[in-house]
């Protein structure tokens, strides 16, 4: 257990960073769920739309630090791929 005040603080707000962190994860998770099951209905519309939401919603995890800046862009990546076998 902390012993400082400082240090109990820092403990607060790891907690508080931890509860958004985890939110945002999985909110990523979700998303990208979503778009998948678009793409493989062949929903051409919805795919769209989700795939803008989930590169911007990439971006600001990211910008956030919750994801690493690399990996954000790996997804987006992921994304566009799978946006791209849906043209096929």
């Amino acid at each position: 257990m902390a012993n400082s005040k400082s240090a109990l603080k820092r403990l607060r707000n790891s907690k508080t960073a931890n509860l958004r962190n985890r939110s945002r994860k999985n909110e990523l998770k979700t998303l990208e769920k979503n778009l998948r099951t678009a793409i493989e209905a062949g929903d051409a519309a919805e795919a769209g739309k989700l795939h803008k939401l989930c590169c911007s919603r990439v971006d600001k995890a990211a910008m956030a630090g919750t994801i690493h800046g690399n990996k954000a862009a790996n997804k987006k990546s992921q994304f566009d791929k799978l946006i791209n076998s849906l043209a096929k």
